[in-house]
């Protein structure tokens, strides 16, 4: 299996589970394989300038800017509680353009709107938000707690991030890593809300 390059934006004003849901989920799986004599799935990067406040006052050092990211498989976008204040579009178009799939969590699917990355495709955000991100003219599901549309995928409000981030290790490696991740974090991993 080819490694695969997973980059999960950090910007100030993200919402903390968001960011860090996917990155445990995506570590845990790598655990796994490892403790089973295989290599790890998963390059895993935290991008983002500098330091970030997270919502809430919580502090993250990336490991990675976004200059010298380089080419991404995934890019998790994590969504925001004031959307208006929080401004990561410029660093999500850039690691877009280098990115094979785009992923969100919660009401990152709205930055993904407004940067146009969405096209045609359906989304899911957070089950208080499904109405207002359907006024902007995109098919939101509201029954799920992610959609995956081919090269994007998004997910419902912050644990779905979770639940988003095992469907993508099964996608990217298998049914029986993904449960056996899901079981090792005590997570009851459903895709209907």
């Amino acid at each position: 299996m080819t490694t695969i390059r997973c980059g999960l934006l950090a910007f100030d004003g993200c919402d903390g589970m968001d960011l860090v849901g996917p990155y445990e989920v995506l570590l845990t799986a790598n655990r796994l394989l490892v403790r089973r004599g295989e290599p790890a799935a998963f390059e895993v990067l935290v991008v983002g300038e500098q330091q970030v406040e997270l919502y809430g006052g919580l502090r993250v050092v990336p490991t990675s800017s976004v200059a010298d990211t380089g080419a991404l498989d995934v890019l998790v976008v994590p969504g925001a509680i004031d959307l208006d204040a929080a401004t990561p579009d410029e660093a999500i178009r850039e690691l877009a353009a280098r990115s094979e799939v785009l992923a969100s969590v919660c009401t990152g699917a709205f930055f993904l709107q407004r940067t146009g990355l969405v096209g045609d495709r359906a989304v899911t955000t957070h089950w208080e938000d499904v109405d207002l991100l359907a006024a902007t003219g995109l098919e939101v599901r509201g029954d799920v707690r992610w959609v995956d549309s081919g090269s994007l995928v998004t997910s419902g409000g912050i644990s779905s991030g979770i639940a988003m981030t095992l469907h993508l290790v099964e996608r990217y490696a298998d049914r029986a890593l993904a449960e056996a991740t899901a079981r090792q974090i005590d997570y009851v991993w459903t895709e209907s809300r």
